[in-house]
């Protein structure tokens, strides 16, 4: 069946005003255009809808009944078609699937967590841990946003630069090379590594930028998260060399030393990323705000 939405809208200011003069002032068009939808409307629905009483027109009985039910139609089409742009975040219920590099999660997830709650109580976050692969979770609607230090090359989905951090080493206190106040590139190589990658690889940008001045270093583990990383180096000699935001409580909570890496690498990104149909979500823009801000106040400051 081939239905013009317009009629409803006609159909129901007909029966609010009883006439066709009426009905056309509201909808601001003309009496003729009206009286051409009255017959549409009679021809769709079998019945007369308004009948001439003397001057003036009385709803059928078929127009009575349909009465309500035609104006609350037309208020679900319209609130279908055009949503309201006011947020009411006190009453929204909703729950948002975040995918975060886990150190971002540790820094900033409370946060985040605390301001949702303090301005919409009825929000819930479920924060993921990031897969061994690539996944499509933001294409198919399954994370609403990502954080990690990648930006995605697909032309759908949004990405937005919320700061950047420099990689720094992390060992135990009292470890050899904290007697001076720096390390060489020739002392750092010298030393054992493990590195952090969630695929488990052995070999990361840090062995390219020492291959570039003729060293090589012994890594002789790989872990998926920096938390699990800084339990290895606490109670050994062991380097690992992490984002600077990461380290921030490390130092305070495990009893862990921060030096800078002595190599030439460039400071690493973080991107906050959605997908471009929520581009216009309110409650996902509201969301995003205070993701950005959060990510830029206590994890990576541009």
């Amino acid at each position: 069946m081939q239905l013009d939405l317009n009629l409803l809208a006609a159909f129901d200011a007909l029966l609010e005003e009883g006439s066709v003069a009426g009905a056309a002032a509201r909808l601001h068009v003309t009496a003729p255009a009206m009286s051409r939808s009255l017959g549409r409307i009679r021809r769709t629905t079998g019945d007369q809808i308004l009948v001439r009483t003397g001057r003036t027109m009385t709803p059928t009985p078929y127009a009575i009944a349909v009465r309500e039910q035609v104006h609350e139609l037309l208020q679900q089409v319209q609130g279908v078609l055009a949503p309201s742009r006011e947020l009411d975040l006190g009453t929204l219920e909703r729950t948002f699937t975040l995918r975060w590099h886990d150190s971002l999660v540790a820094l900033c997830g409370p946060a985040l967590l605390s301001a949702v709650r303090e301005e919409a109580p009825g929000v819930r976050l479920r924060f993921l841990a990031e897969a061994s692969v690539d996944t499509p979770g933001l294409r198919r609607g399954e994370v609403d946003l990502e954080a990690n230090a990648t930006r995605p090359s697909v032309p759908d989905i949004r990405a937005e630069n919320v700061g950047e951090t420099r990689l720094v080493i992390v060992m135990r206190q009292g470890h050899p090379l904290t007697r001076g106040r720096t390390v060489t590139a020739q002392q750092y190589a010298a030393a054992e590594h493990v590195t952090v990658s969630r695929r488990g690889n052995l070999r990361d940008a840090v062995d390219d930028a020492l291959a570039r001045l003729g060293l090589t270093r012994r890594v002789v583990a790989a872990v998926p998260t920096e938390g699990a990383a800084l339990e290895f180096v606490r109670g050994s000699d062991l380097l690992i060399c992490v984002p600077e935001v990461t380290t921030h409580s490390a130092v305070t909570d495990l009893g862990l030393t921060v030096l800078p890496l002595p190599l030439e690498l460039p400071s690493a990104p973080i991107y906050l990323s959605w997908h471009q149909r929520y581009d216009t979500d309110q409650a996902h823009t509201w969301l995003r705000g205070l993701a950005r801000a959060t990510l830029t106040r206590h994890g990576a400051p541009s």
